[in-house]
């Protein structure tokens, strides 16, 4: 890093470690954002705090985030017991069992025999390479959880990047292999928005309306499909030009061949015992992964693996998770006598720093729902009511996008939701114009490592800056905002058979959730 550029990023540093909360304090003292609840002015001085030191880095990451454990009790936020425990919970059990399956296949080497492999198909530029990895975990995001689709993806996504370093210098790699760790989270996000099944808020939408609204006509695997398909193609357009753009190599690829990682694969000679029972049991996790809850796709329906069990609603992704990666630690090596296929000198290379990250977002999160910190963003649109609808949902999805960023884009459906719904009968405009939308905003969320679980998956890696992810991600969410508000108007009106002009007589009996 250049000597100036350095001593701004630590003059930055310090302003903010000041300055971020002397203004939090005066929010604190001189402001009152819902009278008689003085919870929700605590929290979100607090998460601006927050926001602010992890956007600068003033402080370790990982340290910003326990700011929610001796804050939040201070404040009468959320109790110390209760927020404690968010920085455990299965997604976190998930993110340890991915780490433990990638450090598995690395030891034995198997993740540079699938890299080459990925290489020889899909050819050794950069485009190409960027375009291979977004496909297959966009594709992958909408029918298994995002966060096990990027858990599988970043071990494969970081041996190709060696590779590439091998061949090319780590110098001038550094910048492309950013964009190829984003275009995975990103293209893990923007997948998961196209079915039903893709990512929690959508069925959150899906539960929340029809309760709220049992007399509406049910929408359907296929309806939310057609719908939403067109808004995951045209945010995997952007955010693929986007990167490539953005993190594009300065210098083409003229000093490597294909012909050249075609004879490395050769020297690999037969795959190692252990290397094969290491991708059985990565087959195995994507499998379980991929058929937990199983489909049901109008009167196509295939059931889950977990309905086998008397309580299936207990077995979640983490579960599955941690059950292979336990098998790691018991499966003895051929190869290597006393040794087994994972030992705890490799396990601890876990990044317990963003397992702190995570929880503090989860955190937080809590933070805003016990407050009602969420309930007082979603009351702030009730000043919109006499704008023009389009306005309206741009402004809603908008406020949606960038609160997702500091909190759990399922937490923050489940409260917004059925205010929206409560909005919408209140100034007499359909529902869905509103609901979806912000369903759809929910996934929208590229700039920080907290706001989804891919986004701290890459960050995971040690190869991103903060930075680097809010000077992409901001781009991004902006297009996203302006593509869901204008695929909802003019495609979403269409397929949901939506008359702007209209109160639909199915909403006039608003239900409490």
């Amino acid at each position: 890093m250049p000597k100036k550029v350095k001593s701004a990023s630590l003059r930055n540093k310090r302003i903010a470690l000041i300055l971020a909360p002397l203004i939090s304090l005066l929010i604190i003292l001189f402001t009152d954002l819902a009278p008689g609840n003085r919870q929700v002015t605590y929290c979100f001085a607090v998460a601006l705090l927050m926001a602010v030191w992890w956007i600068t880095e003033a402080i370790p990451l990982a340290v910003t985030a326990l700011l929610p454990v001796a804050l939040f009790p201070l404040f009468g936020v959320v109790d110390g017991k209760t927020v404690s425990s968010m920085y455990f919970n299965h997604l976190i059990f998930l993110f340890i069992g991915g780490f433990l399956m990638a450090f598995a296949m690395e030891r034995w080497n198997l993740h540079r025999r699938i890299a080459l492999r990925i290489l020889i198909l899909f050819g050794i530029s950069p485009g190409r390479i960027l375009l291979g990895f977004m496909l297959a975990t966009s594709f992958l995001s909408m029918w298994m959880s995002n966060t096990a689709t990027a858990m599988m993806m970043v071990p494969i996504a970081l041996s190709i990047i060696m590779k590439l370093e091998e061949a090319l210098g780590e110098k001038n790699t550094q910048k492309y292999s950013i964009g190829l760790l984003l275009g995975i989270a990103y293209s893990a996000s923007i997948g998961g928005v196209a079915t039903l099944v893709g990512t929690p808020p959508n069925l959150s939408f899906a539960r929340i309306v029809n309760i709220i609204f049992p007399e509406m006509t049910d929408i359907s695997f296929a309806d939310w499909f057609i719908f939403a398909l067109p808004v995951t193609i045209l945010l995997f357009v952007a955010s693929w030009l986007l990167l490539f753009l953005m993190y594009k190599p300065k210098k083409s690829w003229k000093n490597i061949q294909l012909d050249d990682f075609r004879k490395e694969y050769t020297a690999l000679g037969k795959a190692k015992p252990e290397e094969k029972i290491v991708l059985i049991l990565f087959a195995m996790l994507a499998t379980l992964w991929i058929f937990r809850s199983g489909f049901n796709i109008q009167s196509f329906v295939i059931p889950g693996w977990a309905n086998l069990f008397e309580d299936p609603s207990y077995i979640n992704d983490g579960t599955v998770a941690i059950f292979i990666a336990i098998l790691l630690f018991i499966i003895p090596s051929k190869s290597k006598e006393g040794e087994r296929l994972m030992n705890w000198q490799t396990a601890r290379k876990i990044p317990w720093n963003i397992v702190l990250l995570f929880g503090g977002g989860f955190a937080l999160a809590q933070g805003f729902v016990e407050s009602g910190l969420s309930e007082w963003f979603g009351e702030q649109l009730a000043d919109l009511a006499n704008v023009e609808p389009i306005v309206l949902t741009f402004a809603n999805v908008t406020m949606m996008s960038f609160l997702t960023e500091l909190t759990s884009n399922t937490a923050t459906t489940e409260m917004i939701l059925p205010i929206l719904a409560g909005l919408s009968v209140t100034i007499k405009i359909n529902p869905l114009l509103l609901m979806i939308p912000a369903t759809l905003a929910a996934s929208l969320a590229f700039m920080l490592p907290v706001a989804t679980p891919p986004n701290a998956i890459i960050f995971g890696t040690n190869r991103i800056r903060v930075k680097d992810m809010v000077r992409t991600g901001i781009l991004l969410n902006i297009t996203g905002i302006i593509i869901a508000t204008l695929v909802m108007y003019f495609w979403g009106t269409m397929v949901f058979d939506i008359d702007v002009s209209a109160f639909p007589d199915w909403a006039a009996n608003v239900k409490s959730p």
